[in-house]
């Protein structure tokens, strides 16, 4: 009497994908048979058709994409440090110039798209030069790096700070009115002036001059650096109406 087997539940792999499974299993692991299986699922190859060549074109495929993805990871990476460097200040860990330009237009342009407040403060630093020629190019530089830490220090993270020249910051404020800017420009200006450059030894004092100007939509950077900067002569004129 002939016995008929049952049929499994599953459908069985042909002979040879179940071979070359269990070799590529032995080798690489059931997670990477597993994705060339998925693979070929997704790509619609029928299983008669899934031959150990077809297994090994599309392995290779596979690492072809993984290689191609970490290279794109890679690229994108030295493409964000490219950028960051372009932005940021040959000296000091600072925006510089270009940098700062493009962030004032964007404050400005956010002004007038969505109504909200933002401010500019202007600092330039004084007797820089009498520092770098008595105690020397590096006392200046000095000078110039703890400046530029004590702006960072007191800012928000949504503000951003930047070298304009030489001895020139700016300080751009969002959510600020014109008000909120002049109160926040003296407190920056006291926490300068409680916080003396410390170098080899000696202590350099830190004078400057300072204004503030609420940007308006409409502006222009340079119009907006331009009358930041009249209000920040206007404040040095003032101290030394002050100090006579």
């Amino acid at each position: 009497m002939k016995v008929e087997r049952n049929s499994p539940a599953r459908p069985a792999r042909s002979v040879a994908s179940a071979a070359y499974a269990r070799r590529i299993e032995a080798a690489d692991g059931i997670a990477g048979v597993d994705a060339v299986e998925a693979s070929a699922s997704v790509l619609g190859i029928p299983e008669n058709e899934f031959t150990p060549r077809v297994r090994d074109a599309i392995m290779g495929l596979m690492g072809e994409v993984d290689t191609l993805r970490r290279e794109l990871t890679q690229t994108r990476s030295r493409l964000d440090e490219v950028e960051k460097k372009a932005d940021q200040d040959g000296m000091l860990p600072l925006l510089n110039r270009r940098a700062f330009v493009r962030e004032l237009t964007r404050y400005i342009a956010f002004t007038g798209r969505y109504n909200t407040p933002a401010a500019l403060i202007y600092f330039d630093l004084n007797h820089l030069k009498k520092t770098n020629d008595e105690l020397g190019h590096a006392a200046g530089d000095a000078v110039l790096a703890h400046f530029a830490d004590v702006l960072q220090a007191h800012v928000r993270d949504s503000d951003c700070v930047g070298r304009l020249g030489g001895d020139e910051f700016g300080v751009l404020l969002s959510h600020a009115n014109h008000d909120q800017a002049l109160k926040k420009a003296d407190v920056l200006a006291e926490a300068l002036k409680a916080s003396p450059t410390l170098w080899n030894g000696h202590t350099i004092p830190v004078s400057f001059a300072y204004g503030a100007f609420e940007l308006q939509s409409g502006d222009n950077p340079d119009l907006a650096m331009a009358r930041a900067d009249q209000a920040m002569y206007a404040q040095k004129k003032s101290q030394r109406a002050a100090a006579e």
